[in-house]
């Protein structure tokens, strides 16, 4: 029989959005009215509200760094046991109604789906949303970057490791030629307007420690936000603190490169210790999370590609939202095992030493 379509809930929307992307928002609000949920769904046992939603599109990725990817590849979960936009959007929507307000999309490589576009318009429109980023290594996203700025989002984060192309390709595994794009595209997105543009360098010992100072020098003319990153251990990476700079160290590499290095007011919940250079269009920022962890004031929660919700980067726990919602589940139920796996939220992570001795996924499948 025909089923009559349930009418949509206004939501504002920036531009009229195509046919096809309001069936999806239709079957993904559903049902209505608005949900509402109390803030203790997203606050755990230690008092720590969690506003930030990272979600994982997928696990593919077109690089192969050393640090994000094992030497052998991983096993991608098959295409029917990862999350459709549907569920995504729903799930979204939830999150939202307990109080999440930003959004970061993250991989593998997220430019790599297809629906890309369509999933970042609907997540700004939900109500309660008012933050939308990404995190991407920008290889193939030059061509989309101003459909997404369109779309709503708002902050860029560009990986990029080394500013010397050969480098690069013993890096990332891939043609040394492919640097280039991501310069490219790091100009393009300061030229689109983006809020925030944030280049996430993660330092190893031995491997791209002596750029430092050349990515200081990048901040001169560029107004990005260069943020050097302790080395964490993931599943398949071969973690040993010897390739890992510490944050004292490097912040005095900074400071020989640019003495009039200043510190500056961080934001509530913020991972990086900010810095700015007098003279300087960007700035500098360390996330140390090995050496002075921030687990205290941590305020985000992941969503994996295969449905699978996450309460800590570094924690192996894990509960299927995916399974869930196939299963049935209603709203209340979801928010329900949200709850619930906030709950056993640990106050914070093991330890570097330790954590190298734990299972976890490979960084690739979790998308930092």
């Amino acid at each position: 029989g025909v089923r009559a379509a349930a009418a949509p809930a206004p939501a504002p929307v920036s531009a009229p959005a195509p046919a096809a992307l309001e069936e999806r928002r239709r079957h993904a609000t559903t049902p209505k009215p608005q949900l509402q949920l109390p803030q203790s769904t997203l606050t755990d046992a230690f008092g720590r509200m969690h506003n930030y939603l990272r979600i994982s599109l997928t696990e593919r990725c077109n690089l192969r760094c050393t640090y994000c990817m094992p030497l052998g590849g991983i096993e991608l979960t098959p295409q029917e046991h990862l999350l459709t936009s549907e569920e995504i959007l729903r799930l979204v929507r939830i999150f939202a109604a307990a109080g999440v307000s930003k959004v970061r999309f993250t991989g593998g490589e997220p430019s790599l789906r297809p629906d890309l576009v369509e999933i970042v318009e609907a997540t700004k429109a939900t109500p309660g949303v008012d933050w939308v980023a990404m995190t991407t290594n920008a290889i193939a996203l030059r061509r989309k970057l101003p459909a997404l700025r369109a779309a709503g989002l708002g902050a860029l984060n560009i990986s990029l490791d080394t500013l010397r192309p050969e480098r690069f390709e013993e890096l990332c595994r891939r043609p040394s030629h492919w640097h280039q794009r991501v310069l490219h595209t790091l100009d393009q997105a300061l030229g689109l307007g983006f809020q925030q543009v944030k280049l996430n360098v993660v330092l190893m010992r031995g491997q791209n420690d002596d750029e430092v100072a050349d990515f200081v020098e990048l901040t001169r003319d560029r107004a990005v936000n260069v943020r050097f990153i302790e080395y964490m251990p993931f599943d398949g990476n071969r973690w040993d603190d010897s390739k890992m700079v510490p944050f004292a160290e490097v912040r005095q590499r900074v400071l020989d490169a640019a003495p009039s290095l200043r510190r500056l007011a961080d934001p509530r919940s913020e991972v990086a210790k900010n810095f700015s250079v007098e003279g300087h269009a960007g700035s500098v920022s360390f996330v140390t999370s090995m050496t002075e962890h921030f687990c205290h004031d941590c305020n985000r929660v992941r969503l994996m590609a295969d449905g699978n919700f996450k309460v800590c980067l570094f924690g192996n726990a894990e509960v299927s939202l995916r399974d869930a919602m196939r299963g049935g589940a209603s709203d209340g139920e979801l928010a329900e095992l949200i709850a619930a796996a906030l709950g056993r939220k640990k106050r914070q992570h093991a330890g570097m030493f330790n954590l190298k001795d734990m299972p976890n996924r490979s960084m690739t499948r979790i998308g930092g």
